[in-house]
Parts: C-alpha cells; sequence; structure tokens
C-alpha cells in the first residue's frame, strides 16, 4: 500500500548521544550570547594539556632551529651554517610543526600570533595565558639545552638590532614584518584563499623571506618568545621591549588588516585553525565502534 503524495517518510530516531550532547550545550549556552557558546564548545579541559604541550614542543623546535643556528656559528666559527640556512631553517620548522600537529593546538608557537587569534575572536582570551607561558617554557627549554651541549656563546643566539639599528628602528621593523606574518597566519586560516593544507607553506615562506630582507636590521624575530626566552637564559636583555612590543602591536595592526579584509572573524574555518580540531572533529587513541558523531564546528 502506497502512501499519500502529502504524507512524509517516518523520521528516524535520534541518537541518544548526539541528544545529550546537544542537551548539554543548550544547558551550558542558556542565557548567553552566542561568542560566549563557540567558546566553551573549544573549552576541554580532558584535552588542554595536549594542546599545551604541543605548543611547548612546537616552540622548542622553532627556538632550537632559530637559536641553535648562531650558537653553531659562534661554537665552530666561520661559516658553518650559512646566512640562507640560518634564515630558512625556522621557517622550514615552522612548516613541519603545522603540518605535524597544528590540528591538536593551532600551532600558535608565538604569543603575538595568540594575541591575534584572540582579538580576531577565533580564540579565548581565557586560554592565552596558559599557551604563552608554554610557549615560552619551550623557548628556555631549548636554549638551556643549546647551553648545555655546546655551552654559552655569548650573544650568539640573540636578536638584537643591526649595526648602527636603534632599539626604536628594530621596534618599528619588528612592527611591519610581524604584521605581514600574522596577516599571511589570519588569511590562510579564514580560508578566503582556499589555501587549505598549504597553509604551512604560505607562512613559512613568509618567514623565509622575511627574514633574507629584514633579518640585517632586527634579526627578523616577530616572536616575544623566540627572543625573549633565549634572553632570560643567556642574560642580556639588550633592546628587550623592542622585542616585545613590535611584535605584539604588529599582531593586533594584522586583526584590524583582516578587519577590512574580511569583515568579522569568529568563523568556522578561523576558529578549527586557532584552537585545532582535537576532541571537536577527532578524538585521540583507538575507535573500535568505529567514529562517534562529531558536534558541527562553529559557524559564522
Amino acid at each position: 500500500m502506497t502512501s499519500k503524495p502529502d504524507e512524509l517518510p517516518p523520521r528516524p530516531e535520534p541518537d541518544p548521544r548526539v541528544a545529550i550532547r546537544h542537551a548539554d550545550v543548550a544547558l551550558r549556552s542558556f542565557g548567553q550570547p552566542n561568542s560566549v557558546v563557540r567558546e566553551f564548545d573549544f573549552w576541554d579541559d580532558s584535552y588542554e594539556g595536549r594542546r599545551l604541550f604541543s605548543e611547548l614542543l612546537g616552540t622548542f623546535l622553532l627556538v632550537l632551529a632559530a637559536v641553535g643556528a648562531g650558537m653553531v656559528n659562534a661554537r665552530f666559527g666561520g661559516n658553518a651554517v650559512p646566512y640562507t640556512a640560518r634564515v630558512v631553517a625556522p621557517a622550514l620548522t615552522v612548516a613541519t610543526v603545522i603540518l605535524f600537529m597544528g590540528t591538536v593546538s593551532g600551532a600558535h608557537l608565538n604569543p603575538a600570533v595568540s594575541v591575534a587569534f584572540a582579538a580576531r575572536g577565533n580564540f579565548p582570551w581565557k586560554r592565552v595565558p596558559a599557551y604563552i607561558a608554554a610557549q615560552f617554557a619551550g623557548a628556555i627549554l631549548a636554549t638551556l639545552l643549546l647551553w648545555a651541549l655546546i655551552g654559552k656563546q655569548g650573544s650568539a643566539g640573540l636578536t638584537l638590532p643591526g649595526h648602527g639599528i636603534s632599539a626604536t628602528t628594530a621596534l618599528l621593523w619588528e612592527l611591519v614584518l610581524t604584521a605581514g606574518l600574522v596577516s599571511v597566519i589570519l588569511g590562510t586560516a579564514s580560508g578566503a584563499q582556499q589555501i587549505g593544507p598549504l597553509a604551512a607553506i604560505g607562512v613559512s615562506s613568509y618567514i623565509a623571506l622575511a627574514g633574507l630582507w629584514g633579518a640585517p636590521v632586527s634579526g627578523a624575530s616577530m616572536n616575544p618568545a623566540r627572543s625573549l626566552g633565549p634572553a632570560l637564559v643567556l642574560g642580556d636583555w639588550s633592546s628587550w621591549w623592542a622585542y616585545l612590543a613590535g611584535p605584539v602591536a604588529g599582531g593586533v595592526i594584522a586583526v584590524g588588516f583582516a578587519y577590512v579584509l574580511r569583515g568579522r572573524g569568529g568563523g568556522r574555518s578561523g576558529t578549527a585553525a586557532a584552537q585545532g580540531t582535537l576532541g571537536v572533529e577527532w578524538h585521540p587513541g583507538p575507535e573500535p565502534h568505529g567514529p562517534g558523531p562529531r558536534g558541527p564546528l562553529p559557524r559564522s
């Protein structure tokens, strides 16, 4: 017996796990604006330790390459690590870190990036302090390891203004370079150019290119953790404020550029890129019963 044309087929029974999750989100979001709800959707304490370890490890590897090149040159003399290699090695390290664990934490590796993502509305401000602490811890551990293995080599490994360059000029130089870097990061994160997984190439390419022409002036750090972590270990605070204020200000300016180019942040792609998808689109460990339901990422 056929059904009448205006009859609809019976609706399938909802998965109990999905219903429970929806009820939990509804209870947590009752009376709160959507921006706050979006923040809590990614706040999963059970995975935060993994995310922070990812930031620590990623920054450790970045600083190991960035600081290590200068210290190796000072230790062995001459041009053991050529200039081009000293510039490109950190950029390639960033690319590999983004590729192998970017979905865990977002692979910020840089306090200026964490602040910019939060100011853009793609990352909860409450998580910024822990991310920055993990990044500085990674930078400090990398410098301590280099110091233990090849010894302290004077000011080698520090980012300092070039010969005849004032700290103020270095600050402005870092501001400009970082504004470009964070613009690339926010742009590829938004999906506006449909780069997707090739974001690692875009970000690392900018780091390498900026370093090739900008390093003689300020060292092209663009990263307070990369500069201040070694300064703390090596005990040299020359022009430290330039390498803190410059990158942070540059990141904030880049957020303004992003608003002009693409409007408000907080969209699905940008949020996933900034916070990673651990615990949202995928979970660590085996799934003996097959992939379970995953809640949708927040929409713009």
